[in-house]
């Protein structure tokens, strides 16, 4: 039988707060911030109180580090689940003040009623949410936190409390008090796994304890370490990732960091995000697990979240020893990691990168890996000086939509970055994309296979989304229209079928055939309403016999028939279809996947 993964036994409150208090457990400052409702808080409180199962935390214990002089450091516990439980703990009974979701300070301050204790009613409200009316009530304890202080004295508590409530029978307080203050006795579940075991087997682990089967991503792994670790700085350098991936999303969240966090806002960290106070970009918006994957990758040269934890714990691959030394290393590798990506150039510069390929909506992009891949290789790239800066960006989007075409990080992208990492520390990046490119865009892929893709019927199908920024990128026009393709993309235009879907469905089409994304383009909505379900034969000879009459219609925008022509093309439209009816669908959706396949091939190589 294998090696027991992990230990099982009860904690009482009191001391699992007290080995936080003495930082043998570890709770990352704001590994998540709290987001429990207090009314949870309250009913944790309640649960307790009437003797209720309140479920296991899971601590995981840090290697014991060798130092420099030969000893060894013994590794603290780590709380990997069980936060918001144990924080509510820590604010309603030790007192403690906590970070709340807006990253704003405070308590939660849970009140109590001795008499509804006393009752007998068992659906009594014992404890409430603090309100001012509780502060103003002479029956309520309006902050059992009270209770729990060293130089609490029950005597005096109720001599004064049954002079303020005369009806209150001494000894029915003292009993009720004393059920009250064992709270701090009552037992917590607590798995503790081993230190030798391997994020995949803590992950997996995790996932068949959590009862909501909750994921827990390697990257939370990532930060709850880091957080953890204030000798390295790791607590700063998590709240500089955490801030980032928050800031992204809301620039304005910028006011509140300054006004909240003072110790942060009076950190060198806080100037390097001023930036995006004022950012606009929503094609990208990193999360905490991109930063720390782009910053590991071309800082470290590894691909592995997991090979991140074991080095920030010291593990020497080799020697399978953990140090001190490459526990320091690590810290300093990755936080040049993470002040490349949060810079404010070198994200404008690389989004400029993927903007001008076209990718100018998030609607486009289908794989934050394989953005993820192409920042890391714009960083590294940028520190090797392995090519002249004009040609930096050039490459960049061509790894990006490469990766994208053929899928290339949708499946074990970890796996996948490590071989790709391996392979640019030995041959560079460009001579990497060159051996990629010769291995896998050949004749058969560029006709065959990019028209396989376009047989799906998902309007998120990557390669569709290519086709749209190879649209935008050419600045080509939506159809029957001046109206660029990538305006609509950008606005929220909506996609429409060439081939009507209703006049398809009345003509025995099933879902499948109709919504092919061969048979997409970007329509202007008036000139949608004014095709309706006619068969494009119908429609687009009204257009032009429209155009040719120069009357006043919605296909006024188009004024000639070789722009009308040239519209068909720019929409990778066959000119045949102003001959067709639902008999020839299919061989248009065969003509048309060719002609973007041939769109997709040009748009690649033009990059």
């Amino acid at each position: 039988m294998d090696k027991q993964k992990y230990n099982n036994y009860p904690l009482a409150i009191s001391q699992i707060l007290g080995l936080i208090e003495a930082n043998d457990i570890a709770i990352p400052e704001i590994q998540r911030p709290f987001v429990w409702r207090k009314s949870q808080v309250r009913d944790l409180m309640d649960s307790l109180y009437k003797g209720y199962p309140t479920g296991y935390i899971i601590i995981w214990k840090n290697p014991s580090v060798k130092l420099k002089n030969g000893s060894l450091s013994e590794g603290k516990k780590v709380l990997i689940d069980g936060q918001q439980r144990i924080t509510a703990l820590m604010t309603a009974i030790a007192g403690k003040t906590i970070v709340f979701d807006d990253y704003s300070e405070g308590r939660v301050k849970i009140a109590f009623d001795p008499f509804a204790a006393i009752s007998g009613n068992p659906d009594a409200e014992l404890f409430a949410v603090q309100t001012p009316a509780h502060l103003k009530s002479k029956r309520w304890i309006p902050d059992i936190a009270e209770l729990f202080k060293p130089d609490f004295s029950s005597f005096k508590f109720i001599n004064q409390y049954v002079a303020d409530n005369p009806e209150m029978d001494q000894e029915k307080l003292h009993k009720v008090l004393e059920s009250l203050k064992n709270l701090q006795h009552c037992n917590i579940g607590v798995i503790e796994l081993d230190a030798s075991l391997d994020i995949d087997i803590v992950t997996d682990i995790f996932i068949r304890i959590n009862s909501k089967g909750t994921a827990l991503s390697q990257g939370d792994f990532v930060m709850s370490k880091i957080a953890a670790d204030e000798i390295h700085g790791g607590n700063t350098l998590r709240k500089v990732i955490d801030y980032f991936a928050h800031l992204c999303k809301d620039g304005t969240f910028y006011g509140k960091i300054k006004e909240k966090d003072y110790a942060f806002a009076n950190s060198g960290y806080f100037s390097k995000l001023e930036w995006l106070k004022d950012d606009k970009e929503t094609v990208y918006d990193p999360e905490c697990d991109d930063v720390l994957r782009v910053a590991f990758m071309h800082r470290c040269k590894r691909a592995k979240l997991a090979d991140l934890v074991a080095m920030l714990s010291g593990r020497d691959f080799e020697t399978r020893e953990f140090k001190e030394e490459i526990v320091e290393a690590t810290y300093q590798e990755l936080e040049a990691g993470v002040n490349n990506v949060i810079n404010g150039y070198n994200f404008s510069q690389f989004m400029l990168a993927i903007r001008s390929a076209g990718f100018t909506s998030k609607k486009l992009v289908n794989s934050v890996m394989a953005i993820d891949f192409a920042y890391a290789i714009y960083l590294l790239l940028q520190e090797s000086k392995e090519i002249p800066v004009d040609e930096i960006k050039s490459l960049v989007q061509r790894w990006y939509v490469l990766s994208v075409l053929t899928g290339r990080y949708s499946a074990s992208p970890e796996t996948s970055f490590a071989k790709d990492i391996r392979a640019i520390g030995e041959n560079g990046v460009k001579a990497t994309l060159k051996a990629i490119e010769d291995a896998t865009l050949s004749d058969n892929f560029w006709n065959i296979q990019l028209s396989q893709n376009l047989t799906y019927v998902s309007s998120i199908n990557p390669t569709y989304q290519v086709f749209l920024a190879a649209q935008n990128f050419f600045k080509k026009d939506s159809l029957l229209s001046h109206i660029p393709v990538g305006e609509l993309v950008n606005l929220g235009g909506d996609i429409h079928h060439i081939f009507p879907k209703q006049y398809l469905v009345d003509n025995g089409y099933d879902k499948h055939e109709y919504n092919q994304v061969a048979n997409y383009a970007y329509l202007d909505t008036p000139i949608n309403i004014k095709i309706g379900k006619k068969a494009p034969k119908v429609y687009l000879n009204e257009a032009l016999d429209a155009i040719k009459g120069a009357q006043d219609t919605s296909f006024k925008a188009i004024k000639s028939e070789a722009e009308f022509y040239q519209n068909l093309a720019d929409n990778c439209i066959p000119s045949d279809i102003l001959e067709m009816d639902h008999n020839n669908y299919q061989s248009f959706l065969e003509a048309r996947r060719a002609k973007m396949t041939e769109l997709i091939r040009h748009y690649y190589y033009s990059l």
